[in-house]
């Protein structure tokens, strides 16, 4: 399957559920590369994303940058949404609601967020749990999401 940046799959390709689409963006996506973003779990309704720890992302001394983590939240958040989805005719997927809370700061470790569907409709809504690699919580959000 071919995805182009915009998010259209190719006339040519066969139909991917919404799980195969997730993967495919995740694999195709600049910007989660850039991140070192890491797809670690994804089932229906659910996802796991890490955010590998490099120097490139404190804000200051070993904190991690909260828009690090802010795009961690939303690619977590986008992909369990599509996990369990059917795709649409055409995608126009976005993000239209984000609210982040930041709990404590993560020094110097991967970041790990816990994406799950709170409920589908014409929009869906998600909630997600974020903690360091030492279990620690370091934010909570709610997403909402369009299909």
């Amino acid at each position: 399957m071919v995805l182009s940046y915009c998010g259209r799959v190719a006339t040519d390709a066969p139909k991917p559920d919404g799980a195969g689409l997730a993967r495919a963006w995740l694999e195709s996506s600049p910007f989660v590369a850039q991140l070192g973003l890491q797809l670690e779990a994804l089932a229906p309704g659910t996802a796991r994303m890490r955010l590998p720890y490099s120097e490139s992302l404190p804000t200051m001394g070993d904190v991690v940058h909260g828009g690090a983590i802010s795009s961690l939240i939303d690619t977590t958040a986008a992909a369990a949404a599509w996990s369990g989805a059917e795709v649409p005719e055409k995608i126009r997927a976005s993000t239209v609601g984000f609210t982040v809370d930041f709990l404590s700061p993560a020094r110097g470790q991967d970041v790990v967020a816990e994406a799950r569907v709170l409920r589908r409709g014409a929009v869906t809504f998600l909630a997600v749990d974020v903690t360091g690699a030492d279990g620690k919580a370091v934010a909570t959000a709610l997403v909402t999401y369009r299909l």
